[in-house]
């Protein structure tokens, strides 16, 4: 049997810019990716269930909470694929989709990074809402949004109209998981939260402590479906990953988003930006 080809360290030219692959000395099959110096994606290629970034693990407990079965996920944002890989290791036969806009990434993360071992995954490169708008009802149990530009996600990701889209594709139990960025205030994400509560009847959000507060910029987590979420569960195991985070939803998370207006397609939104040493 054929030796798997070992990934090679360096920068490598993608479609849109220059990303770097590294390899973790205290993990032999860790690498890590970045693009203009900004962490995108972890993987080790041979235990797929180990999750470094802390905001994948955490959508990593929502996904553990749901029913025990195989997954038909959509994935907006491929990166190297950390959750599909993660998904087929812990439930055999999901199928996934995933969308990436940068055919030179996704060739290299297929030649590096081992893709074509990931079971029952299919790339398409467009962009998201392209994607989206092609998928037919009812198509996916899962829908995980984790597409960022830099480090601040698109816009016209996280409108009504789009999640409107999402909602169709979503099964009536399905779930879907947004990655957020944000920083003091959280301007940004309560108005993410407030346009997806106007698409799903249950919403949650999830962070660490630190980040609700407000003491730093940080990845925040919403988990929302058309059902009843598994609130009880995915607080118990966000309070005890390996950093403890908070899980807000029902009454606590309206008072958290008070006043907030949702977005739609033509607004005028100011991202977030993070502090320029957030990744030194």
């Amino acid at each position: 049997m054929a030796r798997e080809k070992e990934p090679l360290s360096g920068r490598y030219p993608v479609t849109f810019g220059e990303v770097e692959l590294l390899r973790d000395l205290d993990r032999p099959d860790g690498w890590l990716l970045t693009m203009d110096g900004i962490p995108q994606s972890y993987v080790d290629l041979s235990d797929p269930t180990y999750l470094d970034f802390t905001y994948v693990q955490l959508m990593a407990e929502v996904i553990d909470c749901l029913p025990e079965r195989p997954l038909d996920a959509v994935h907006i944002g491929g990166g190297a694929c950390t959750l599909p890989r993660y998904i087929s290791a812990k439930r055999p036969g999901s199928r996934h989709l995933v969308v990436e806009p940068d055919a030179g990434l996704v060739q290299l993360v297929r030649e590096q990074l081992r893709l074509k071992s990931v079971p029952r995954l299919k790339v398409r490169v467009l962009d998201g809402r392209s994607a989206a708008g092609g998928l037919p009802d009812d198509f996916a149990d899962l829908f995980v949004l984790d597409a960022f530009s830099g480090a601040t996600m698109p816009v016209e990701l996280a409108t009504a109209q789009f999640m409107a889209e999402v909602a169709r594709i979503l099964r009536p139990d399905g779930t879907l998981l947004v990655n957020v960025a944000d920083g003091k205030g959280l301007a940004f994400v309560k108005r993410v939260v407030a346009t997806i509560g106007g698409a799903f009847r249950h919403v949650a959000l999830l962070a660490e402590p630190g980040i609700f507060r407000g003491r730093r910029f940080g990845n925040l987590i919403v988990a929302a479906s058309p059902a009843e979420l598994p609130i009880g569960p995915i607080t118990r195991r966000a309070a005890g990953g390996g950093v403890p985070a908070r899980c807000v939803s029902g009454e606590d998370l309206t008072r958290l988003i008070a006043g907030a207006h949702p977005i739609r397609d033509g607004d005028a939104v100011l991202t977030p930006v993070p502090p320029p040493d957030l990744f030194d």
